[in-house]
């Protein structure tokens, strides 16, 4: 391409972002995707972590393990679905499934007689809801984006991610009053319809623009993914790369549980009106900083140093913030976890683990993916919730000692972003941009 022929903007976006100027279109269209997705999810979400605080640890573990069920429910169903549904409606089905449950949530709460079983209720739901659009959003891209493109515009395109994440508590934090708190729940079911018109001006795209009509999972398509509804609970549990790309999420997820299980304890000592207010004012901090990062470093990280650096950063950063908590266990000191932790994952690990499945075929895309995503994460969940719990029930651990086990589990989480990192590359480096043959991966 003949850059003097660029104007202006477009010259400014590629400098800032490395996007050329025939993938602003798509480029753009996916970052409104997941904003609004995210958008919807924030809305939400400041509530649900507030109600934590409310109930003791073996009530929030037990609503984990009853979320890992549920999960792991979902993602036999979705199976079952996706093996007999075109792939032309699969997706936007999804989206306008969890539409019509938000509607289904607003209505049952005007008769609901026990407002504490609606509150976990609704938190379990979220809870799933929070994976599920998310995963289902990747698997897409995924098959949109071939592996080259993937490396520069995947972190762009998770700003819209953290940009939805700012904009949506915005609405409950000025509007609730005058919308109404349940009637969110309908903003939340509308902001999910706008990816059922993006997708098919997505799909358009990717042959017109991006130049990617040879790749596979193409949504206008009429064939259908193995009829087996099980096969990605097959393909996850046979393929070493998958099986790898898990105890990576485990890995993650252990950290994740850990600061929310310590912070959620040093905020019990807040009311809930003004937890939801430092929740917020956290997501705030996490997601402007996400952004940042995502625009001017992960994909430069990404295309001079590889995925192996990629994956392996933000794990490294975690041993020196837990062995900082260990010193200093302090409620601001595990706050500044919490944001350094949740801005790395959305500008850098997100991306990185979400190019990860640019080598992978239709079924394990669309199927074995998401039970790395929902089952496995959600799995996680429930088994370091519990071990958590023992932690600091059975063994009588402080904040300093929970904070030395999780430094030491972050150093195992290093070395699987590490090893994940190198056999991407090398199945990169051995496969043509626009194939998606695991084999490649299987044998490296």
């Amino acid at each position: 391409m003949d850059n003097r022929k660029d104007g202006p903007l477009a010259r400014t976006l590629r400098a800032a972002t490395r996007v050329d100027e025939h993938e602003i279109r798509a480029t753009v269209l996916s970052f409104l995707f997941v904003f609004s997705l995210m958008a919807a999810y924030f809305i939400v979400r400041p509530l649900r972590d507030a109600m934590a605080s409310d109930w003791t640890r073996t009530e929030t573990s037990f609503l984990w393990t009853l979320t890992f069920f549920v999960s792991v429910l979902g993602v036999m169903v979705y199976g079952f679905v996706i093996s007999r549904v075109r792939f032309s409606r699969v997706v936007p089905g999804v989206y306008v499934f969890f539409a019509v449950t938000f509607v289904l949530f607003y209505a049952g709460s005007s008769v609901a007689t026990d407002p504490t079983l609606v509150d976990k209720t609704f938190y379990v739901w979220l809870s799933v809801f929070s994976l599920f659009h998310v995963s289902v959003f990747w698997s897409f891209m995924s098959g949109l984006y071939n592996r080259e493109q993937a490396k520069r515009l995947f972190a762009v395109i998770a700003t819209g991610a953290s940009t939805g994440a700012i904009v949506g508590p915005v609405i409950p934090g000025f509007f609730a009053e005058s919308i109404g708190l349940m009637n969110l729940l309908l903003v939340t079911a509308a902001m999910q319809m706008i990816p059922v018109a993006l997708i098919p001006w997505l799909e358009r795209l990717k042959v017109t623009d991006l130049g990617n009509a040879g790749r596979s999972a193409d949504l206008g398509d009429v064939r259908r993914l193995a009829r087996n509804p099980f096969s990605g609970f097959v393909s996850f549990v046979t393929n070493p790369y998958l099986l790898a790309i898990g105890i990576f999420i485990l890995m993650y997820v252990t950290m994740s549980t850990f600061v929310y299980m310590e912070l959620r304890e040093m905020l019990a000592v807040f009311e809930r009106v003004e937890r939801t207010a430092i929740n917020a004012r956290i997501d705030l901090a996490v997601n402007s900083l996400a952004i940042v990062t995502a625009l001017f470093v992960t994909g430069r990280v990404a295309s001079r140093f590889g995925a192996a650096t990629l994956l392996a950063a933000i794990p490294l950063m975690m041993v020196g913030g837990w062995l900082i908590v260990a010193a200093i266990p302090l409620l601001a000191v595990m706050i500044g976890l919490q944001i350094a932790r949740r801005a790395g994952n959305y500008a850098v690990t997100k991306p990185g683990r979400e190019m990860l499945f640019t080598v992978v075929t239709d079924d394990e895309r669309y199927k074995a993916k998401p039970v790395i995503d929902i089952c496995v994460y959600r799995g996680g969940d429930m088994v370091t919730a519990w071990f958590h719990t023992g932690l600091k029930e059975v063994l009588a651990l402080g904040s300093s000692g929970v904070a030395i086990v999780a430094a030491v589990i972050a150093v195992m989480w290093a070395l699987a972003g590490i090893y994940l990192g190198r056999t991407y590359n090398q199945a990169s480096g051995e496969a043509s941009p626009d194939t998606t043959n695991t084999e490649t991966v299987r044998e490296t």
